[in-house]
């Protein structure tokens, strides 16, 4: 089945589109979400080149769409539209346990048509994290309600240990944190991380990056 993949540039978004091409879907785009004047992702604030830049690395096209929270259900609807023109059937998801997400994906598939995959769903966090890792991924922590210390950290082992003993959900499942991923098994070329600024928005660190393929 050709099928398009829910790209935010992070662990989950990642190694879901990794089970899905290893369970023989075609991942035939990468869809992603940016604001308004395309510079940086809706949801995590990454820039729009950095996201081209692991396209180019996994050798799949993204489709960046501009749009509002507020018109984010429709623009949504209508890029997806295009891609089934193209003759996609589905999409994969990387949602593990948030079930209002879920249901609301499902909801907007549905009327659209097509078949939505959740490749991570309800698995053990902590084993997806293992996973992730002894996948040979490699990702860093870009933006963070934990403290600004915790921004560029690497995941890892030490990492898993040090986020499980916080008690929080092992993979920032409610906006603890989140990751930038720049190698692994799906990558034909490393991302390196040149530049990095920690910044400090409403309550939330970001790390403003900048990067170059390897």
């Amino acid at each position: 089945m050709k099928v398009f993949a829910s790209w935010s540039g992070g662990k989950e978004s990642c190694l879901a589109c990794y089970r899905a091409i290893s369970s023989g879907f075609d991942v035939a785009y990468l869809l992603n979400f940016v604001d308004e004047d395309g510079k940086r992702s809706r949801s995590h604030r990454v820039p729009s080149y950095l996201l081209g830049m692991q396209a180019e690395a996994l050798g799949i096209p993204i489709v960046h769409v501009r749009t509002t929270w507020g018109e984010y259900e429709r623009n949504m609807k209508e890029a997806v539209e295009e891609l089934k023109m193209e003759g996609v059937e589905g999409g994969v998801f990387g949602d593990v346990d948030l079930i209002e997400h879920r249901e609301w994906i499902e909801r907007v598939c549905s009327e659209m048509e097509i078949e939505a995959l959740f490749p991570v769903w309800r698995r053990n966090p902590e084993e997806l994290m293992l996973e992730f890792v002894e996948e040979g991924f490699e990702a860093y922590v870009i933006a963070t309600t934990l403290g600004g210390e915790w921004l560029g950290r690497k995941v890892d082992t030490t990492f898993i240990k040090d986020v499980e003993e916080l008690g929080i959900h092992p993979c920032g499942e409610s906006g603890e944190y989140h990751t930038f991923v720049t190698n692994g098994p799906l990558f034909k070329s490393a991302i390196e991380i040149t530049d990095k600024k920690k910044i400090l928005r409403d309550g939330t660190w970001f790390l403003e990056i900048k990067g170059e393929l390897k």
